[in-house]
């Protein structure tokens, strides 16, 4: 046995070690793919399934080698990159593979029967160790069980929705399983309890969620918050909403809302309205892609802060309700009109004149904007928007939105109805709300679903304002509040509780 004093003592020189290595910045890369998928609905072979996930690893690895060569140190690749969505239970099996615990300090490149048939984890193993890279992917892992768990599926297994990261010696450092599956992710089970995964690097603190984990307390603002990651991996099939979830628009916010680094790689599918990636920052984009006309994937590749919050350009700390709850109250003096954002129902009011100030509440919201347009085609109508409620069908979660955004038409009733294009440029605006939550993510979207970075700031009070004006025709100003307290159960989770009771 060694001795305790001689562990501490490794323990210290580890540390030392990664101290002086550390950087101040580094490079990291995100792919955006436009995933193959399988040719049929049935299930496969074996031996089919993994010659369709080689085909989309050949194109993964090309985007590795190419991130590596352009100095990357890690690369995060998109959630379904390598087999696609269209399964369920049964056909996404030929695809799963067992993924041990991180702890067993394995290198899957260099012993690949180690844990039986692996080898989407040895050639992702590989592609790191080959580049000398970090490697993010996602891919599914499957665990057996039996009658002694009352939870157990009926086929004896469990299926999961899983991310991977292989370090830069080919070494699986991490394994995620996702909480919050999507509606229509029936293929894959719901983990007992949450993960929040985390692992050090010489370049930051790193934690690891996907897609739909971002709308939610559980792992994404416990990272964040709580566990004080520097960057999140972000994996994502995102299929774009508007006017608010837009891949690119809600990734910006959120990593703005939270201080972090967002490294965020979405699969790329015009139909499926699946594009916007990017490697997001406290302070904004450093680099993103958003491309709905082509069939093509695309790397990004930027250097970012190795640890945003040690900056001393760290955005300072918002009290999001301060100016709202100070300033006059407009709402008697405009009138309002409700008007859904699909389900939504909003509180709307007209800007009928170039420039003013305008307040419309509803609940305990109440959202202020102080504006002028500098040029407001007769064709477009604005207006400034509240929201303070449950948004969902079947999962429930608590939205308050305040939001300036364009009318699909002049026709008052299309107000909340997608709109891509913009021709009216604003000279400023001022947005900010009565936010009963300190977690609120500031969104300024552009004509064509472009971002706006560097061309506003949010102050200490709560204003999400612009700097100069709209280089370009607006789109939407938004101030995204989650107040996740108020979140009912998820009904499915809430249910595997009472079968486990």
């Amino acid at each position: 046995m060694v001795p305790s004093q001689t562990l501490v003592c490794a323990a210290v020189l580890a540390l030392a070690v990664l101290q002086a290595l550390a950087s101040d910045t580094f490079i990291a890369a995100v792919y955006e793919h436009a995933v193959i998928l399988p040719r049929t609905i049935h299930k496969v072979s074996p031996a089919d399934a993994l010659a369709l996930m080689n085909r989309n690893m050949d194109v993964l690895e090309g985007a590795v080698k190419e991130a590596a060569q352009q100095g990357a140190r890690i690369i995060v690749t998109p959630e379904d990159g390598i087999y696609g969505w269209v399964f369920t239970r049964e056909t996404i099996y030929p695809y799963l593979e067992d993924i041990p615990d991180p702890e067993v300090n394995w290198i899957p490149c260099t012993d690949p029967t180690r844990f039986g048939r692996t080898p989407v984890q040895e050639r992702l193993s590989c592609m790191a160790r080959n580049n000398s890279i970090y490697v993010v992917a996602n891919i599914g892992d499957k665990k057996p069980c039996n009658s002694s768990d009352p939870n157990c599926p009926s086929d004896g297994r469990y299926q999961y929705n899983t991310d991977v990261v292989f370090d830069s010696e080919g070494k699986l450092v991490a394994r995620y399983h996702k909480y919050n599956l999507f509606r229509q992710e029936t293929q894959f089970n719901y983990p007992k309890e949450p993960e929040f995964i985390t692992f050090e690097t010489p370049f930051g603190k790193f934690g690891v969620f996907t897609c739909f984990d971002i709308l939610f307390r559980e792992p994404a603002v416990v990272l964040a918050s709580e566990l004080q990651v520097d960057t999140v991996l972000f994996p994502t099939a995102w299929m774009n909403v508007l006017p608010f979830l837009t891949a690119v628009e809600f990734h910006s916010a959120w990593a703005m809302g939270m201080g972090v680094n967002l490294l965020s790689a979405n699969t790329h599918n015009t139909i499926m309205s699946m594009t916007g990636s990017g490697l997001f920052t406290p302070h904004g984009p450093a680099l993103y892609y958003y491309n709905s006309k082509t069939e093509e994937g695309r790397l990004l590749v930027a250097e970012l802060n190795a640890r945003p919050r040690l900056s001393p350009n760290y955005p300072a700390a918002v009290n999001w309700s301060s100016y709202a709850t100070s300033v006059k109250n407009y709402s008697r003096e405009n009138e309002t009109f409700p008007g859904a954002v699909r389900r939504d129902i909003f509180t709307f009011s007209e800007l009928k004149h170039k420039a003013g100030n305008h307040t419309v509440c509803q609940k305990d919201l109440c959202c202020h904007l102080a504006y002028r347009m500098s040029n407001k085609s007769k064709d477009e109508v604005y207006v400034l928007g509240a929201f303070d409620g449950l948004h969902g069908s079947v999962i429930k979660y608590h939205w308050q939105i305040c939001t300036l955004l364009k009318c699909k038409s002049t026709d008052l009733s299309t107000c909340g109805q997608p709109a891509e294009t913009a021709e009216t440029k604003f000279a400023m605006f001022s947005l900010s709300g009565t936010f009963g939550t300190n977690y609120v993510f500031p969104e300024v979207l552009y004509s064509g679903v472009q971002l706006a970075p560097g061309e506003f700031e949010v102050l200490s009070d709560g204003r999400l304002q612009s700097k100069n004006g709209t280089s370009k025709p607006l789109l939407t100003v938004t101030l995204f509040g989650r107040c996740y307290e108020k979140d009912l159960p998820h009904p499915l989770r809430s249910f595997l509780t009472y079968l486990r009771l």
